[in-house]
């Protein structure tokens, strides 16, 4: 866990993935940026590689690397190293998403890569059974996802509340320091808002607003939501 990072909560994640790059996603970052000033609720974004540098430099958001490899200076052609990634500006990498899975010792390098150049770690855990396993390697946030509803509009708010509580018993129970960010087919605010109820500490959405008719709109949805939900949870 790389001790150095902090982040108030709740927190909001966009993770790009492939639907927008270069101009566009610097517009848009832009825009979440203003959002993320309104209600004072941080937003990382996960934008491709090569755009982490320019918006790392015109915005003031967090932004994560959507991978690591744990390779060290030297040899290693196409892969993405962790002290380039830190220098281009990045926050953190998000590890072992659903669409770029990890076996755990791969992981577990990752993470003390990361560890060592001052990146923090978002592990994504598509099975609860793995979460004790990733929990151990202490990054810095864990992130529920089951990967049958990633993209599908139907919210694990909805469809599967109890993975969110189950999850962060888990987690808290091996390191209360390991924040705990749920998702997986958010498309509400209703949706966020409900994650955060359940006791996570961040939440975020791709396709449910990158797909959307009015993306900015409705990431202003989601962010007032959580900001409300946990007003009313911790006060």
């Amino acid at each position: 866990m790389y001790s150095g990072w902090k982040i108030k909560l709740p927190f909001f994640v966009v993770n790009f993935k492939a639907y927008i790059y270069g101009r566009e996603a610097l517009k848009f970052s832009k825009a979440a940026e203003g959002i993320s000033n309104k209600y004072d609720v941080p937003v990382i974004v996960i934008p491709q590689v090569v755009d982490i540098g320019r918006i790392a430099q015109e915005t003031e958001l967090s932004v994560f690397a959507p991978y690591i490899d744990p390779v060290r200076i030297g040899r290693g052609t196409g892969s993405v190293l962790p002290e380039a990634v830190k220098e281009a500006g990045a926050a953190g990498a998000m590890l072992n998403h659903a669409e770029r899975k990890l076996s755990l010792s791969e992981i577990r390098e990752a993470v003390r890569r990361a560890d060592e150049v001052g990146l923090a770690s978002m592990v994504c855990a598509d099975r609860p059974e793995d979460l004790a396993a990733i929990a151990d390697l202490n990054p810095n946030i864990i992130g529920p996802e089951p990967p049958a509803l990633i993209g599908t509009g139907k919210s694990v708010a909805r469809m599967n509340k109890k993975i969110i509580t189950d999850s962060v018993e888990i987690v808290k129970k091996i390191n209360p320091k390991i924040i705990v960010a749920a998702g997986a087919g958010n498309v509400t605010g209703e949706d966020t808002a409900e994650i955060i109820r359940l006791g996570a500490e961040g939440t975020g959405a791709t396709s449910g607003i990158l797909k959307a008719e009015d993306p900015v709109k409705v990431l202003e949805e989601m962010v007032s939501a959580i900001k409300q939900a946990w007003i009313q949870k911790h006060g």
